[in-house]
Parts: C-alpha cells; structure tokens; sequence
C-alpha cells in the first residue's frame, strides 16, 4: 500500500503537508477562545474571568490526550518506515483504547470532587457559580475531548491530514454557530457555551473511531485489541514532553490567575484570559506545524533516509524562523480590532491588558524554535530530551520568573515573566539542537539552517 510519508519532500511540499495540522490547530485553538468572546460579551468580564479558572483541568485533558497522540505517532510511523504495518496497527488500537480508558478515570475523579478542585484552583466567591455550571457539562464529555486530542495526530501520521483539518473545521464552526445560538437567542449564558463546546469535541471524535474503524485500504486501521505495555511506556515517555508542555500550563495559568488576582481582582484574571487566547492562536501555529512535520521525519528516520531528514530540518528551522516574525508582527496590527470583540475601550479590563499586551508579545519571537526542538526530539523517539526542553520553558522556568519579576518589578514584571522564562528556553532548545546533530544526522541541516 501506498503510504503518503514515504514520497520525498522539498519545502513547499512539505509546508503544504503540515498546513492542514497548522490549520487544524488554530481551530482547536478557537474552540476556548470563541466561548471566551461570546461569554464576555453575552454574561460579562465577570464569567470570562470565571471559566479560566477552570482551564488548568482543560490543560489536564490535553496533556494525557497529546502525550498519548504524539508518542503514539512517534512510535507508528516509525514503525511503518521499517515496513512494520501489522504492529503499527496493533499499536493504533491499544492507544486509543488506553485513551478512551483514561478518560473515563479522568470524569470519575473530576465529577466525584469537582467543588473541592474549583476551591483548590483559587476560584472567587463571585466567580464560583459560573466556573462550576460550565466545568461539570465540559468533564461530561471528557472522553470526546481526550479523544479528538488523540485524532488530531493520527490523522497525519494516517496519511491523512486533510482529514484531520475537515473534521476540525466542522467542529470549529459549530461551535461558533452554536455558541451564538444558545447564548443569544436561547440565552443559555454559560451553559450554553459549555455545551456547544462539547458538541464540537464530539464531531472529531466520532470521526477518527469511523475512519479508523473503516479505513481497510490505508496502512492504519483497528485490529483486535492487545495489551503492549512496553509499547506504552514508549509512547508515554515519546509523549512526555508534549504532557510536560500541558501540566506546565496548567500550572502556569493557576499561577497567573493567583497573581492577577491580587493585583487586579477579577478583572485582572479576565484581561489574562484574554492575552493567553493570542497565545495559544500563535502557539497553535507553531504546534500545529512540528506536529505535522513530526510523522514524516519520524517516517524518515525509521527508513534511514538521511538525504531527506536533513533536507526536511533545515526546511522547518527557515520555516521557523520567518514564521516568529510574521507572528509578532501580526499580533502588534490585530490587538487592538480583537481586544474590542471582549471588552470595550474604556473598561478596566481593556486598559489592563493594552498596557502588558507590548511585553508578552516578545515571546511569540522566541517559543518557535522550543516547540519545534521538544517535538523533533519526539520524532525521533527521545522523549528524555524532549521533555527536558519543554519542562525547562514551560514550567521550570516560567514558575521562576513569575515567583520572582512581579515582586521584584511589580505589574511590568508580570508581564515580563514569559518573554524572560521563552529567552532562557530557546537557549536550551538550541542547546540540545546543537547536541543531537550527529547523533540523528541532521547536523548539516542545522548549520545550514
């Protein structure tokens, strides 16, 4: 059987290759953010405030959902470069039964404690009732979010990623439709959110069990279930960079919530709310991208096709680096048309975020270079480094800077705190770019790159 990893490469084709996971990305990126817009402008600052308290669990559902995707694909289209179809095969089926096992864990345990979790995020008197409505309708449907986590890989590493982005889309948009509907008309308020949220998880999700229940032509497709442990612990350790990226996430947005609520109350927290959307556009990019790219070089790797895995580095590094201009340039233009689609020009909120917005745009330069570093040492199955790099600027480094900028710089310094923690976080990932070059043969690339 043809497999769509195993033609060869040159920029364009490959940009062409990774466009439908970039794409794929940002709409994921857009579910969060959409029901962000529609609530501030529906219910208030107040509820926007109020339902990112509760992304640290969203964060949670990611991390376990996009470690078991990408160490999944990491391990299969390897294992398919080496001509190992029926293994991959088995390997496709034990992840997403792991998957869907994890998830029903995950709403045992959030819907067993869900008000002394809330408590534990920090989550306001004021705030508490709104958290709480849209929370318990999300963990519901905990399964449909872990598994289009899942999907969203291994649609690319299926040869697929056009499949991968059509699902996506229809998920985007109708949570876009529906948002507006049961908000507006309906006047649903959060509720309604939560449920057009869910609604757009289930469209992928549904999606990837068909195809891969019905798709006997391509190389990838469910087989009987059989437990592979070590094949798991592989996947895990593969995936654990990515989980570190979410976990860290988590964290860091706790964190930020803390902080912005004792400098600015709750709208400080939905001015945060507000800038984090830009980041995960912009991030979602740069993901999308090294996760679509991730398969073929893994393909590549497996089949010893030294010629085109240097070719394809050097090709994502260019890519790359342009890609962390145009973003920032990007975002300087669009802040002010989309701050407006929150909040209006004369609220507290639109100030607070306007004045730290300059700041933590610098870090949309610097992250590129870390994502793309973290995943390409998944790809080729080293999950040690991987993580390393990713705990190191997502969580080691970040948690620093914002344990220490606001007290020493106040409100300046915790805007400063993730261009700071991104600075110290490229130089690890270049770092370790510089270490793995003769290791997996891409060192011409990097140079040239």
């Amino acid at each position: 059987m043809d497999n769509a990893l195993a033609r060869q490469f040159h920029t364009l084709s490959l940009l062409r290759f990774a466009l439908p996971n970039m794409v794929m990305m940002v709409f994921l990126s857009l579910y969060t953010i959409v029901d962000g817009m529609f609530i501030s402008r529906y219910v208030g600052t107040l509820a926007l405030s109020a339902v990112n308290m509760s992304y640290p669990l969203t964060s949670l559902v990611l991390a376990i959902g996009v470690m078991l995707g990408t160490g999944g694909s990491a391990v299969i289209a390897r294992k398919l470069g080496e001509g190992k179809a029926e293994e991959a095969r088995q390997d496709l089926s034990c992840i997403v039964a792991v998957t869907v096992a994890a998830s029903v864990v995950f709403l045992a345990v959030c819907l067993g404690f869900l008000d002394p979790i809330l408590r534990l995020l920090g989550t306001s008197e004021a705030q508490f009732p709104y958290c709480r409505t849209y929370t318990m309708i999300l963990v519901s449907f905990a399964p449909a979010s872990f598994l289009q986590s899942v999907f969203q890989v291994l649609f690319v590493t299926a040869g697929r990623p056009e499949l991968g982005l059509g699902v996506t889309v229809a998920g985007g948009l109708a949570n876009i439709v529906l948002d507006w509907f049961f908000m507006g008309p309906l006047g649903m308020g959060v509720e309604g959110a939560a449920i057009a949220t869910v609604i757009s998880y289930c469209i992928p999700a549904v999606s990837g069990l068909v195809f891969f229940f019905w798709n006997r032509r391509g190389d990838l497709y469910f087989t009987a279930f059989r437990p592979n442990w070590r094949m798991l612990l592989q996947v895990c350790g593969n995936g654990s960079s990515e989980m570190v990226s979410n976990i860290a996430n988590a964290i860091t947005t706790l964190l930020f919530n803390l902080i912005f609520l004792e400098f600015w109350q709750e709208d400080g927290v939905a001015s945060i709310t507000i800038v984090m959307y830009f980041q995960f556009v912009f991030s979602a990019i740069y993901l999308g991208f090294s996760m679509g790219v991730a398969p073929v070089i893994s393909y590549k790797y497996g089949a010893q096709d030294i010629k085109q895995l240097r070719e394809i580095v050097k090709s994502c590094l260019r890519f790359i680096v342009v890609c962390a201009v145009g973003v920032y340039v990007l975002s300087q233009i669009v802040i002010r048309p989309c701050l407006i689609l929150f909040t209006d020009p004369d609220s507290a909120v639109y100030q607070i975020t306007l004045g730290g917005f300059p700041i933590y745009a610098v870090s949309f330069l610097l992250m590129g270079v870390g994502i793309f570093a973290s995943s390409l040492f998944t790809a080729f199955s080293n999950g040690v480094v991987s993580a390393v790099i990713s705990f190191a600027r997502t969580l080691v480094f970040l948690v620093g800077m914002l344990l220490t900028l606001p007290r020493l710089l106040g409100e300046t310094g915790i805007w400063l705190a993730v261009p700071a923690a991104e600075t110290l976080g490229l130089a690890v990932a270049v770092g370790f770019l510089l270490w793995g070059r003769k290791r997996y043969q891409y060192g011409k690339a990097f140079a040239e790159g």
